[in-house]
């Protein structure tokens, strides 16, 4: 401590911040066991045990969340996971190292900018009104199609737009794994008679492997996480039965509607389910491809 104390001040303003917005909230979480009354407070609010929680489920509301939350992420998780392998194998076997970087530039750059700004342009691409989408298909003979209104519609285009906007830099970490791959391997094929085919199939596949299941299990903590900036600027009204999800949920009952303790039972119970597949998640990776944080 005395040796290390200016890494201890250096590291103190980002443990102090942590600390007031991270856990100090926590104390909170009482609301969900309370009918609480902001004029009341915590103290004064009537206490209602696990009421609120039976609620989630008891409304036809909730379950649907619940279930809206687990379709439109099961299908980002495995879509985030399969799209960026292809991509960095294919990218892999570019050899103009020109045309390389310049893909490699080009599908990153989506993933720095905020669902806000992407936001207001898929609203104006997917317009059925003018939309430059539909008037491509218009002009193809295919009807306007309401992307944004309709609710199959709106998951299909929630979890392409996710897939488009992340897939570059979720590749990073596979275009990693791939210059890690011993080149004798690859040689030792081509002395054998391997094809390219061949070698990715029996070589690079087999040999990211193992970090693939690390990214797959470590993506069970986010089966509850569907993307609140993107539906938050994409949804509306006409599609609440398909696209709301448990956090865009949670900030209509509790920020508009003033339903705080409902609100919260419903975040706490994301939480804990949130915390369990995280540890599933370490376990399976620690199982399977040896990954271990502690």
């Amino acid at each position: 401590m005395k040796r290390n104390w200016p890494l201890h001040v250096l590291v103190m303003p980002a443990i102090i911040i942590a600390f007031i917005f991270n856990y100090v909230p926590l104390g909170g979480i009482i609301m969900a066991f309370q009918e609480y009354k902001p004029w009341f407070g915590f103290t004064g609010s009537e206490w209602v045990g696990l009421e609120q929680f039976k609620k989630i489920f008891a409304f036809a509301e909730g379950r649907q969340v619940i279930w809206n939350t687990l379709v439109i992420s099961s299908f980002k998780i495995v879509f985030q996971l399969i799209i960026p392998i292809v991509f960095a194998l294919l990218l892999n076997e570019v050899r103009i190292m020109f045309f390389k970087r310049s893909v490699q530039t080009l599908v990153y750059l989506p993933h720095f900018l905020s669902w806000v700004i992407l936001g207001g342009i898929l609203l104006d691409l997917l317009s059925v009104d003018g939309g430059l989408v539909n008037q491509f298909l218009n002009f193809l003979g295919i009807q306007s199609i309401f992307f944004l209104g309709d609710g199959d519609w709106f998951r299909v285009t929630v979890i392409a737009t996710d897939v488009w906007k992340d897939f570059g830099f979720s590749a990073i970490i596979f275009l990693a794994a791939l210059s890690g791959i011993n080149p004798a391997l690859y040689e030792a094929a081509v002395i054998d008679g391997a094809n390219r085919f061949q070698q990715v199939l029996f070589i690079t596949i087999p040999s990211i492997l193992p970090i693939t299941i690390v990214v797959a299990t470590l993506a069970l903590g986010n089966i509850l996480n569907a993307g609140f900036d993107q539906i938050f600027n994409l949804y509306n009204p006409l599609v609440y039965d398909k696209g709301d999800i448990i956090d865009t949920y949670v900030y209509r009952q509790g920020l508009l509607g003033g339903n705080f303790s409902y609100a919260t039972a419903v975040g706490v119970f994301k939480s804990i389910i949130a915390f369990f597949l995280i540890i599933t998640g370490y376990k399976l990776a620690h199982k399977y491809a040896g990954y271990r944080i502690f």
